[in-house]
C-alpha cells in the first residue's frame, strides 16, 4: 500500500518485534493505520514511528500498558504529565528500596561485620510536644514526615533532638502506635499535637551511624544483645535523631540513637 509500511518494515524502524506489534494491536495500545480486509496484513504510517518509540521507552521503564495507553491517547498535556510523574515517583521509590536492600546485604554479608556498642542508661523525665496515632507499617514514613512537619510548624521552643516511640506491634503485626515528638517546656495542644511526658526508663541503647538504609541490621544486633544478656523488652522502642536530615543533607553524618526499654528477665522453675 502506497505510503504505508508493512509490519516487518515498521518493526525494523522502531525496534519493536513483530510479535510485540501484534500484541499491541490486539490490546489497542498501538493499532495499525490500516488492515487489509482480505489478507489481514497490518500496515503502519510513518507518523506512528514516534508513538511506537514513546511506547517502547515507557515499557522499558516498566510502565503498565494501561498507563502507557492513557498517556498516548489523552489529548490533555497536564494529564499526560501527571501520569508520567506518578510513574517516575514509583520508579524512584523502587530504586530507593533496591539501594537500601543492597546496603543492608553488603553489611550482613561482610565477613568481618562491625560490632555495635551498647550502653545501659536510665533516662530522665522529659516534657514533649508529640503526635501519636495508630499507623500501618506501610504508611510509617509518610505519616512520620507529615506529623513531624506539623510539629515543626507549631513548636518553636525546642530543647533537644526530635525522637519517636514505636510500639512492638508496628513490627510484629504491621500496625501499631507511632509517636513522634520534640522536647519542649511549652507544649501546645493544637490539632494533633499534644503535651506528653517521658518518664525515666532503663534503656539498652546503641547508635546507628549513617542513613537508615540498613538500620534494621542495627536493630537486629541490638536485639541479639538484649536476648543474650538475659534482658526482656518492656515497651516501645525509642529512637532519638541526634543528627538527621534536618541537621545536614550528608546522610553519612546522621546519628540515630536506638533504645529498647529493658529489665532483667528471670525464669522460675515450672
Amino acid at each position: 500500500m502506497n505510503g504505508l509500511l508493512t509490519i516487518g518494515e515498521f518493526s525494523r524502524i522502531t525496534h519493536l518485534s513483530v510479535k510485540t506489534l501484534r500484541r499491541y494491536h490486539e490490546s489497542g495500545l498501538l493499532e495499525p493505520a490500516s488492515v487489509d480486509d482480505f489478507s489481514g496484513y497490518r500496515y503502519y504510517d510513518t507518523h506512528q514511528v514516534a508513538t511506537a518509540q514513546i511506547i517502547s521507552r515507557f515499557r522499558s521503564m516498566q510502565m503498565p500498558e494501561r498507563e502507557v495507553r492513557a498517556i498516548v491517547t489523552t489529548p490533555d498535556p497536564d494529564a499526560r504529565a501527571r501520569l508520567i510523574t506518578e510513574h517516575l515517583t514509583r520508579l524512584e521509590r523502587q530504586l530507593d528500596d533496591t539501594r537500601s536492600a543492597v546496603t543492608a546485604l553488603r553489611r550482613l554479608l561482610d565477613p568481618t561485620p562491625p560490632t555495635i556498642e551498647v550502653r545501659r542508661i536510665l533516662t530522665e523525665r522529659c516534657s514533649l510536644a508529640a503526635v501519636s496515632e495508630v499507623v500501618d507499617a506501610s504508611e510509617a514514613l509518610v505519616w512520620y514526615s507529615e506529623a513531624m512537619a506539623e510539629i515543626d510548624a507549631t513548636v518553636s521552643d525546642v530543647t533537644g533532638p526530635p525522637g519517636g516511640l514505636y510500639d512492638n506491634e508496628l513490627f510484629t503485626e504491621g500496625r501499631g502506635v507511632m509517636t513522634v515528638y520534640v522536647p519542649t517546656s511549652d507544649a501546645p495542644s493544637l490539632n494533633r499535637i499534644r503535651p506528653m511526658t517521658l518518664h525515666p526508663k532503663e534503656l539498652a541503647v546503641t547508635i546507628h551511624h549513617g542513613p537508615h538504609d540498613d538500620i534494621d541490621v542495627t536493630y537486629g544486633a541490638l536485639g541479639v544483645y538484649v536476648e543474650t544478656n538475659g534482658l526482656a523488652i518492656a515497651g516501645p522502642v525509642r529512637e532519638v535523631y541526634v543528627v538527621g536530615p534536618r541537621d545536614t543533607d550528608n546522610s553519612t553524618l546522621w546519628r540515630t540513637e536506638i533504645g529498647w526499654p529493658v529489665f532483667t528477665a528471670t525464669s522460675t522453675a515450672p
